[in-house]
């Protein structure tokens, strides 16, 4: 199964999404959507599921759920937009974490794209795919899901050759 993993779209649907995310069985969209036009626009892609973050303040952003709990084959994913960090967790992540008991978590907030396997769980951050923030890059990631083993890559949306972006994980489920 192929997942793609976005975040911080900030109201800004990137041109080149439709091509990253073909071939994509579902997409996570971990906050700060900023637009309903953009979960629609993901969805002809790919069936999406996104999570309100602290910019989704419109009448379609408060809609959407705090966090999502989504089953990818034998993986447990719970999406949420503030995380804190994997080993300093916001007391409301951690309490969805202890109800969910999920194999990964995607989050986002910060823009920083992360790749992070700590105690049995994979954690990601796929970046801003949405307006450049500093000098942080527009990124996604792709996560595929096998029977026994679970592979995350993030990706450069400018292609701008950057060396500082996580390097690809593989993990055992």
């Amino acid at each position: 199964m192929r997942v793609g993993l976005v975040s911080d779209t900030h109201g800004l649907f990137d041109p080149r999404l439709p091509e990253v995310l073909s071939g994509c069985e579902r997409i996570l969209h971990a906050g700060d959507v900023v637009g309903e036009s953009i979960v629609r626009r993901l969805e002809a892609i790919a069936p999406t599921v996104a999570v309100r973050g602290n910019n989704d303040r419109d009448a379609f952003g408060t809609t959407l759920p705090e966090v999502a709990v989504e089953e990818l084959g034998p993986l447990r994913a719970l999406v949420i937009h503030q995380l804190g960090k994997p080993e300093k967790l916001l007391p409301a992540a951690r309490r969805a974490i202890e109800a969910a008991n999920p194999r990964l978590i995607v989050h986002g907030h910060s823009h920083q794209p992360a790749i992070e396997h700590r105690e049995g769980r994979l954690y990601v951050n796929p970046g801003s795919c949405g307006p450049r923030r500093f000098r942080l890059p527009r990124t996604v990631a792709i996560l595929e899901v096998g029977k026994k083993r679970a592979r995350v890559r993030v990706l450069d949306l400018e292609e701008s050759g950057r060396t500082d972006l996580p390097l690809p994980l593989e993990v055992e489920l």
